[in-house]
């Protein structure tokens, strides 16, 4: 029996044995004190109990269409840069650059890079546009990373980038790529003065490197000396600290020339060290006036020399 009926009858039922002891009790009649309207009103405001046990299917079908009406259709989000704007990178020459751009919510939008200095258009998607086969747009599939690949960087390479996005509007950001010259230096003085039997020690430091080098090449005059032990020469290369160490414990005459410090990555450093019979090496250092003649580079000993016998003869 539907619940409502039911319901009904009952109202009906206990409405009319309150009836009939009242009417026994005063004599009244029955239709006259029977309120139709209120127990109407009372059938209205009940609420037929929903179980999950009954069969509800096509109330819960309506119910579900009234629920998916009452939501707004859901628009895409919009297109967001996971890499801040404004970014600074910094590559030295001869590497190789990464710019970033990440872009989340891209949808159906196209990913472009472009040089802004002069707004050549470099990639657009994974397509190169440029005719410098040196860029290249690096993205993996189902990625968010659409990375600017510069290979061999240049001095000229430096500048502001622009990562678009092909949405509606089209939104981009700006990157700063700064170029850097990385260079080798030999601490110290740039020419050094030693007596025969005293310790050389040169130390070489990378500077302004990106990226730790892959060799540091020592040279003696024209020759490599990394490995000539044998001459009484050591030299310990740590390359994740991008220094060099070239020792001497004890040197002598043939120990006189040019030394180069030459990093796989960098510009070379040059000293020239003199080994000179008979001197005070502090007497050198504090730059004596008989000895301020060794302050010239050699090739303008032999102009010295040269005046000096045409002097004295």
């Amino acid at each position: 029996m539907n619940h409502r009926v039911y319901f009904a009858t009952i109202l009906i039922f206990q409405s009319a044995n309150l009836i009939s002891a009242q009417t026994q009790s005063k004599g009244e009649l029955p239709d006259k004190l029977i309120d139709k309207r209120k127990i109407k009103r009372d059938y209205d405001r009940y609420e037929e109990p929903k179980c999950k046990d009954e069969d509800t299917e096509g109330d819960t079908v309506d119910d579900l269409n009234e629920l998916a009406a009452s939501f707004p259709t859901l628009e895409n989000p919009p297109v967001h840069f996971a890499t801040e704007n404004c970014t600074v990178v910094t590559a030295q020459t001869g590497s190789t650059a990464l710019v970033p751009c990440v872009v989340n919510n891209i949808g159906d939008g196209m990913v472009s890079w472009i040089r802004r200095k002069d707004y050549h258009l470099l990639t657009v998607g994974l397509t190169t546009y440029s005719s410098d086969e040196r860029f290249q747009a690096i993205h993996l599939q189902h990625s968010e990373d659409w990375t600017l690949q510069i290979k061999y960087v240049q001095a000229r390479d430096a500048g502001v980038y622009e990562c678009q996005v092909s949405s509606h509007p089209p939104t981009n950001i700006f990157i700063q790529l700064n170029v850097v010259e990385a260079k080798a230096e030999i601490s110290g003085p740039s020419e050094k003065y030693l007596k025969p039997g005293s310790g050389l020690n040169l130390q070489c430091v990378v500077l302004q490197s990106t990226e730790p080098p892959s060799y540091v090449f020592w040279y003696h005059n024209n020759r490599m000396i990394n490995f000539d032990t044998d001459r009484g020469i050591n030299v310990k290369t740590e390359l994740s600290a991008k220094t060099s160490t070239l020792s001497i414990s004890s040197a002598a005459t043939r120990h006189s020339g040019n030394y180069s410090c030459v990093p796989s990555n960098a510009q070379p450093a040059s000293t020239y060290v003199h080994i000179l019979n008979g001197e005070n090496p502090a007497a050198m250092q504090h730059g004596g006036r008989g000895l301020s003649w060794l302050q010239c580079s050699p090739s303008s000993w032999l102009m010295i020399l040269t005046f000096s016998t045409l002097f004295l003869s």
